[in-house]
């Protein structure tokens, strides 16, 4: 089996595109946020000061789209209350997430 070192300086590679997707401002706090579990879009946006309700819609729909978030209607009928959770995918992202937080604490305390 020969490894293949991804070229994330093309734009075709899919490490990149995987890069930029969790560059977007809001997407690795909201993985954060949802690592708690399961959260309503109220909740949400008073994990995230300075989200607006809009961003936080737009984001939690590209997520989806991702694969990284469900959304589940917990109450069809007015008021309907959806929830937000990982799928399994994104919860792959717990470990590199904490490493990064590790890494800053470190680089931080060291300087």
């Amino acid at each position: 089996m020969v490894l293949v070192i991804p070229d994330v300086l093309e734009e075709s590679c899919s490490t990149r595109q995987a890069l930029e997707r969790f560059a977007a401002k809001w997407r690795v706090l909201l993985i954060d946020a949802l690592l708690a579990g399961p959260q309503r879009h109220a909740q949400l946006r008073r994990r995230l000061p300075g989200i607006s309700q809009k961003v936080l819609t737009e984001t939690l729909r590209a997520m989806e789209a991702d694969g990284l978030v469900r959304r589940q209607v917990v109450k069809a009928s007015a008021p309907q209350h959806v929830e937000y959770e990982l799928t399994d995918l994104g919860h792959t992202l717990e470990n590199p997430l904490t490493a990064i937080c590790e890494w800053a604490a470190t680089s931080h305390s060291s300087r």
